[in-house]
């Protein structure tokens, strides 16, 4: 008999955590976890399903007027950022529901509360300042947004977070990042009909996407009406009347009435007491592990954005599914983190799996660059100049394609069934001998049978 309160102890409620909470207590361990905020953690409360809802909502006005083209006349429409909230809230709700059940249902304790590492074996359970142990620990808390505390006036803006709580549809926002985050809400908050301007420090938006998908989505926000400010950076953000201004690196005083920084995320482990329990941290803050996903401390664990190693919510799933497998079915497993296929939800959405032409001209010797450009049929009638960009990096050594990329309507779904294809290890001969499904967008990436161009030692030819 265990001389531990628990088998294992979960800290943090989120996908990770839960799904190695609940596989554990169901194969019949004693198990513990608990979370300081919501069950469902960042994707789930505050991160990619609210976030979706959202790219839904701020879809419907360009779906308005498409419907013209195609016969259908639309009377006046208005909408009620209240009423989307209150929907998004029921919905998050039920979702968190049903997270506590699956936990419940497989017998595992929930704990609303804030726990913290004593030692190697102990956590404090924060609201009632009692202490539990457990054999086997897993840490799973997450990320939270950079808030960017050097930035005079940073305490003005808001994160991620926050945008999906406002009271009010701002009228103008002023949007800090050029990662996927940035670039998502970004694009909400025009489909809104909210003036929305983004800068970014860098020369280009998305900084590690293929170029043909950054400038390409580039090109389609600013079409749009979205502002894209590269090369400047916010350096003072102050109250003036009626509402914000920041004042940029290249002297530009943008009166807006939100400013919002998605400036990166931060592994969430301050004051968790990995220090007292012997688990070491990187520079960042994110927790160390091995291929495993063990720590310093042998019977400590930690999955998901706390490690900073991919930070998306089916790796933190697989990670916890890999540490059953090592820790409870005897079947050491590493988590396999290559090859994994990724969606920015922007508009147009962008999808993709292996490596930018970027990446794959520094690894390979010769590459076959296969490239469509086209306007979707969805396009023709309802007269919107849109464009879709499809391309596949092949390495002409052995035909095997080795990046797939999709800007464009439904990228994102044609993503999860390309990241199946490449990590089947499929030819360009595979992709050539597949018969291909018409009319459809997709068929561009079973039809393109002549490399546009080759790289050559890094070199296009």
């Amino acid at each position: 008999m265990s001389s531990y309160d628990y088998d294992l102890f979960v800290i943090g409620g989120g996908s990770g955590g839960v799904r190695s909470a609940r596989v554990a207590a169901s194969l019949g361990k004693k198990v513990g976890i608990a979370e300081e905020y919501r069950y469902g953690g960042t994707c789930v409360i505050r991160g990619c399903v609210p976030k979706k809802l959202f790219v839904y909502a701020s879809q419907y006005h360009e779906h308005f007027e498409d419907a013209t083209g195609y016969g259908w006349t639309v009377g006046e429409s208005t909408f009620d950022w209240k009423k989307l909230i209150a929907a998004k809230d029921k919905e998050i709700a039920r979702l968190e529901g049903l997270y506590r059940k699956g936990l419940d249902n497989a017998k595992a304790d929930i704990l609303d509360t804030r726990a913290e590492l004593v030692d190697a074996h102990t956590v404090r359970l924060v609201k009632t300042d009692k202490t539990v142990t457990a054999d086997r620990i897993v840490i799973a808390v997450g990320g939270a947004p950079n808030h960017h505390s050097a930035l005079p006036g940073h305490e003005l803006c808001i994160s991620s977070n926050e945008a999906f709580h406002l009271e009010e549809l701002p009228k103008s926002i002023l949007i800090a990042g050029g990662g996927y985050i940035a670039v998502e809400f970004a694009n909400i908050f025009h489909g809104l009909g909210v003036k929305t301007t983004l800068i970014y420090r860098g020369a280009e938006i998305l900084s590690r996407f293929d170029h043909d998908m950054r400038q390409g989505l580039h090109e389609a926000m600013v079409a749009k009406g979205i502002q894209i400010l590269c090369h400047d950076v916010i350096e003072e953000v102050s109250k003036v009347e009626g509402g914000l201004q920041a004042r940029t690196m290249k002297g530009e005083l943008l009166d807006v009435d939100v400013v919002m920084l998605a400036l990166g995320r931060d592994p969430n482990t301050k004051g968790l007491g990995l220090e007292a329990a012997g688990v070491k941290t990187n520079e960042r803050g994110a927790i160390v592990v091995d291929d495993y996903s063990r720590t310093s401390v042998p019977n400590i664990y930690a999955l998901g954005d706390v490690t900073d190693r991919v930070q998306l919510t089916p790796v933190a799933i697989h990670e916890a599914m890999c540490f059953i497998e090592t820790e409870y079915k005897n079947n050491p497993t590493k988590p396999d983190h290559d090859l994994i296929a990724t969606a920015v939800f922007s508009q147009p959405e962008i999808g993709t799996v292996g490596l930018s032409e970027e990446e794959a001209s520094r690894r390979y010797k010769a590459l076959e660059v296969y490239r469509a450009q086209f306007r979707p049929m969805k396009a023709t009638l309802s007269g919107r100049n849109e464009k879709m960009i499809m391309k596949l990096i092949v390495n002409a050594e052995d035909r095997k394609v080795i990046g797939a990329h999709i800007l464009g309507h439904d990228a994102g779904e044609m993503a999860q069934l390309l990241g199946i294809t490449l990590k089947a290890g499929c030819t360009k001969d595979d992709f050539d001998r597949t018969m291909a499904v018409h009319p459809t967008a997709s068929e561009e990436l079973v039809t393109m049978y002549s490399p546009s161009y080759r790289i050559i030692d890094g070199k296009r030819v």
